[in-house]
C-alpha cells in the first residue's frame, strides 16, 4: 500500500506510536473488566456462602423453633427487638459522630457504661428514683463527653484516624479504670422501677413489662431523633454537615459548636441506652468493649452517617444475636460476623450507604 503524501507529493510522517498506544489501551481495558467481573463473581459465592451457612446455623433452627414452640419464639423475637433498640442509641450517634466528623471514637462504649454506673449511684437503694436517673445520667455523660472533646479531641480533627484511635482507645482504658476503682469489678444491676415490675398481656401471652417498654421507648426516641434530624434547622445542618462539612462552613455556621453539640447528643444517646439497658444486661467493668463491637458491626452493616441505616442494621444484627445466642450459643458471634460479611460483599458502602464516587 502506498503512503499518503502532501500537496508537494512528499509522504506524510506516520505515527507509529500512536498507532499502538490505542489497541494497547484497549487491551488494558479490556483486562480490567475482565479482573473486574471475576472480582464481582468471586464476591457474590463467598456471600452466597455466607448466607447458606447463616441459612443452615440460624434459620433452619428458627423454623424448627417456631414450630415447635411459636410462643418461645415470638418471646425471643421480642427479646431481640429490645436489644437492637437498644443497640440503635449507641449506634446511631457513633454514625453521627464518623459521618460528620470524620472521627473515629472507640470510646463511646464508655459513654453507654458511664451512663449505666451513674445512673447505678443515682438510683441507691430507692428504685423511684430510676426517672431521676434516666434524665440525669445523659446529662452528666454529656457533659463528659464536651469535655473531653473540647480538651482532648478537637486537635484531633485535622489528623489521621490512626491518632484518634489510639487516643481514643486510651480514653476508653481510663474510663474502665476510673469505673473498677469507684464502684468496683463486680457485677451489678441497676435496679428496674416498680412501676414497670411486672408483666403484660398480649393476646393470651405474658410478655415483662420492662422489656416491653423498653421496646415502646426505642421506638419513640427513634421517632424523635427522626423529627430532630428530618423537620429542624439542626437537623439540617447536621445532615448538610455529613455530606459536605466544607460547604456548612462556608455558609457562616459554626461548625465546632455543631461538632460540640454533635459528639454530646451522641454520649447522651449512649448514655441513655446504658440506663435503659441496666436491669436487662446488668454492669461490669468491661461491659463497653462489647457493645462497642456490636454498635461497630451495626453502623458498618447499616452504613456509615446514615440515620436508617443505623436503625435497620440495628434490627438485622440485634435479632440474629438474640436467636444465635438461643438457638447457637457456641456460633453466636461468628453468625453476626457472617451476616456483616455477606452485607459487605453484596453492598460494600453497607445497606443505606453511599457508595464512593
Amino acid at each position: 500500500m502506498g503512503r499518503f503524501a502532501n500537496a508537494h507529493g512528499r509522504p506524510l510522517p506516520t505515527r507509529r506510536g500512536a498507532s499502538c498506544t490505542l489497541p494497547l489501551a484497549e487491551t488494558r481495558l479490556r483486562e480490567e473488566a475482565v479482573r473486574t467481573s471475576r472480582d464481582v463473581i468471586t464476591q457474590r459465592l463467598l456471600a452466597a456462602l455466607l448466607l447458606v451457612l447463616v441459612v443452615w446455623l440460624l434459620l433452619v433452627p428458627l423454623a424448627n423453633l417456631v414450630v415447635r414452640s411459636p410462643t418461645t419464639a415470638l418471646t425471643q423475637f421480642m427479646n431481640g427487638l429490645s436489644y437492637s433498640l437498644l443497640i440503635f442509641l449507641i449506634a446511631t450517634g457513633f454514625s453521627l459522630i464518623f459521618g460528620m466528623m470524620n472521627f473515629v471514637n472507640l470510646a463511646h462504649g464508655a459513654f453507654y457504661m458511664l451512663g449505666a454506673y451513674i445512673a447505678y449511684s443515682i438510683v441507691g437503694r430507692n428504685t423511684n428514683n430510676f426517672w431521676l436517673a434516666l434524665l440525669a445520667a445523659p446529662l452528666a455523660v454529656a457533659a463528659i463527653a464536651v469535655i473531653l472533646e473540647w480538651g482532648y479531641l478537637r486537635p484531633l480533627y485535622k489528623r489521621g484516624h490512626l491518632d484518634q484511635v489510639l487516643l481514643t482507645f486510651g480514653f476508653a482504658f481510663v474510663f474502665s479504670d476510673m469505673v473498677r476503682a469507684i464502684w468496683g469489678a463486680d457485677i451489678r444491676s441497676l435496679p428496674r422501677p416498680p412501676q414497670l415490675d411486672g408483666t403484660v398481656t398480649l393476646f393470651g401471652w405474658s410478655y415483662p413489662q420492662y422489656r416491653f417498654s423498653t421496646i415502646v421507648f426505642g421506638l419513640a426516641v427513634a421517632v424523635l431523633l427522626w423529627l430532630l434530624l428530618e423537620r429542624t434547622r439542626l437537623g439540617s445542618i447536621v445532615r448538610a454537615g455529613v455530606a459536605d462539612p466544607e460547604m456548612v462552613s462556608g455558609l457562616g455556621i459554626n461548625i465546632t459548636v455543631v461538632f460540640a453539640a454533635v459528639f454530646a447528643i451522641g454520649a447522651a444517646l449512649a448514655a441513655l441506652s446504658g440506663v435503659v439497658a441496666g436491669p436487662i444486661l446488668g454492669m461490669a467493668p468491661g461491659m463497653d468493649f462489647d457493645v462497642l463491637i456490636v454498635a461497630l458491626i451495626v453502623v458498618v452493616v447499616g452504613g456509615l452517617g446514615t440515620f436508617s441505616g443505623s436503625f435497620w442494621g440495628s434490627l438485622l444484627i440485634g435479632v440474629a444475636d438474640t436467636f444465635g445466642k438461643v438457638l447457637q450459643p457456641d456460633f453466636s458471634m461468628a453468625l453476626t460476623f457472617a451476616v456483616m460479611a455477606a452485607v459487605l460483599l453484596l453492598r460494600p458502602a453497607g445497606l443505606f450507604g453511599r457508595p464512593e464516587a
